[in-house]
């Protein structure tokens, strides 16, 4: 079985020995070279693979590879279909993912200094060139690195990378705007690069850009210094550029896991796959949907092929903390009204909105704008659109939603203020084993604390979604949440990932107002449970515990059924 690429951009590494599993993206050389635009940007959430894209290019473009070429393409679509420009070109390439953003804006100063620095020198080392190190660290700023480089290189044709372009500038922005616009805007550090930048694709020097980020905000800030790029990230030819299409799975599970067990039931795969980590649309009159290239590949990575079981963690935690980090985005603007939307979206499954094309961050930053970035970031996904540019987004697929549960929960902690026992882990934990009071007192505590704050506004649904945020935290459960189908079904299902699980739960959410009944919800709620204990889909469920909540300004009761 070949090698699975996870934590690898490599393209020469991937293919020169043909010893990895790899997926066919080289007929978007072709699109792109079939373009208008010589200057692209193309943006993706984080871990969708742009950077392999990326390392593609260089290795296709770059005229020192041409000897290899061979070696690289041979069973590609682009080996076989070769464009005039192959190997023709002298690479640039700038990658901007590992810049120390903790230690202010010196810190961040010095890191793109020093980025630029290195990418310049290993051009100069890669072609030939008698410039040594040393000589570049007598020139003290980023721009006069990059106008240094051009005035030395102005004779060769050069095709600039750009990996990550706005990922330590998104890293500021979530801290501090006034910093974020003290180095994107006039004057500004970064803005200064990308005008020098612009400048050499003026003269020619530089004919062909392909920059790779996550949002667009930076762009829309560089705007006015950097207006030659064309944004292809929601053009339809370009949706499945990053990420896997639905062939595209199917053949590297294929080629892996049902090559190495025949006997499991494939279907089953399929279906826990697409839950966890498909449900990406990027353009609306698209139909396929795209897979997180990623985390499918995480999966086939840690599969257990000995005993053809599942993967412990379904979610790399490495992945995990990428996503908690640009979290810290959703507090640009006014927190509250994007909380406010997260909750809507949490408790409805869905938003209405608009993906704008520009920011201004000088102005107000609107409810669109928050939309635009979450979507961006891959938080949210196209489900439909209502007409023109109005679109309904959802959660794409369960890894998100796990991640928005958790970040709600930590949330409602925080604003909240209210005690906790264990961490919401460790509760889990224990309900686990069948001891269910360290999470019925921890749900109280929250429920006691919120409902009385926001008395005449909080319904049962605020009480399902603290429960499932509170629940989310649960690695080893799957979560099965399906109050959309009129009590034809549970609220919350906890179904264990595996079978050594030991309980398995059943909760049915009921919320008591001061003037109901609270003997008939009672009865009306173990009706239901029994009712349900009844479905096949819930008499499947091994060691299934089953409990009615009820909930009220005063706590939580739970009664087991």
């Amino acid at each position: 079985m070949k090698k699975i690429i996870y934590g690898n951009s490599n393209f020469r590494k991937v293919k020169i020995n043909n010893d990895y599993l790899y997926i066919d993206k080289t007929n978007y050389i072709e699109k792109l070279e079939k373009l208008n635009d010589d200057f692209v940007i193309f943006l993706r959430p984080r871990r969708f693979g742009k950077s392999l894209f990326l390392s593609t290019l260089q290795y296709y473009y770059d005229e020192n590879s041409a000897d290899e070429f061979d070696d690289m393409f041979n069973d590609t679509y682009i080996g076989a279909n070769p464009t005039p420009l192959k190997s023709s070109f002298r690479i640039l390439f700038f990658e901007f993912s590992g810049i120390n953003t903790d230690g202010g804006i010196e810190i961040i100063y010095e890191g793109f200094k020093d980025n630029i620095k290195s990418a310049i020198y290993r051009y100069f080392r890669e072609y030939g060139y008698d410039i040594t190190r040393e000589s570049l660290n007598s020139i003290p700023t980023p721009t006069g690195l990059i106008k240094y480089f051009f005035d030395v290189i102005e004779d060769d044709k050069v095709y600039v990378l750009i990996d990550e372009y706005d990922q330590f500038a998104n890293a500021i922005l979530a801290h501090s705007m006034q910093d974020f616009l003290q180095i994107v805007g006039k004057g500004g550090f970064v803005r200064s690069f990308y005008e020098v930048l612009k400048t050499a694709t003026l003269s020619n020097v530089i004919q062909k850009m392909f920059i790779t980020g996550v949002t667009p905000i930076t762009l829309d800030s560089l705007s006015s210094g950097f207006n030659i790029v064309s944004n292809i990230s929601n053009e339809e030819p370009f949706n499945a550029l990053a990420g896997f299409r639905q062939e595209e799975v199917n053949y590297s599970l294929e080629q892996t896991l049902f090559k190495k067990c025949s006997n499991i039931d494939k279907e089953e795969i399929l279906q826990n796959i697409k839950e966890w980590y498909n449900g990406y649309l990027f353009n609306v009159k698209v139909e396929e949907r795209i897979y997180n290239a990623t985390l499918v590949n995480y999966f086939l990575s840690k599969y257990d092929y000995e005993r053809c079981e599942m993967p412990i963690k379904m979610l790399d935690s490495n992945v995990a903390s990428d996503y908690k980090a640009i979290m810290k985005l959703f507090n640009i603007g006014d927190s509250e009204r994007n909380y406010k939307i997260l909750e809507e979206l949490i408790e409805n499954g869905s938003i209405t909105g608009i993906i704008k094309d520009r920011y201004d961050l000088n102005q107000s930053f609107k409810e669109n704008d928050f939309i635009t970035l979450i979507y961006s970031m891959g938080f949210i996904t196209i489900k439909e659109q209502i007409t023109g540019e109005v679109n309904i987004f959802e959660i794409p697929n369960y890894v998100i939603k796990i991640l928005y549960f958790n970040y709600f929960a930590i949330e409602l902690q925080r604003r909240n203020n209210f005690k906790q026992e264990d961490s919401f882990s460790q509760l889990l934990i224990k309900l686990l084993l069948g001891d269910i009071e360290p999470f019925k007192r921890q749900l109280d505590v929250a429920i006691k604390t919120l409902s009385n704050r926001d008395h005449y506004g909080f319904t049962e649904k605020h009480f399902h979604v603290i429960t499932l945020a509170l629940l989310s935290f649960a690695d080893f459960y799957f979560i099965d949440s399906q109050p959309e189908l009129d009590n034809k079904y549970p609220d919350i299902l906890l179904i264990g990932r595996d079978d050594k699980v030991p309980n398995n739960y059943l909760f049915e959410l009921k919320w008591k107002k001061e003037k109901d009944s609270y003997e008939s919800i009672k009865k009306e709620g173990i009706k239901q449970v029994e009712g349900y204990q009844q479905l096949d889909k819930v008499k499947s469920i091994p060691k299934l515990r089953s409990f009615l909540l009820i909930g009220s300004k005063d706590g939580v009761e739970f009664l087991e059924v």
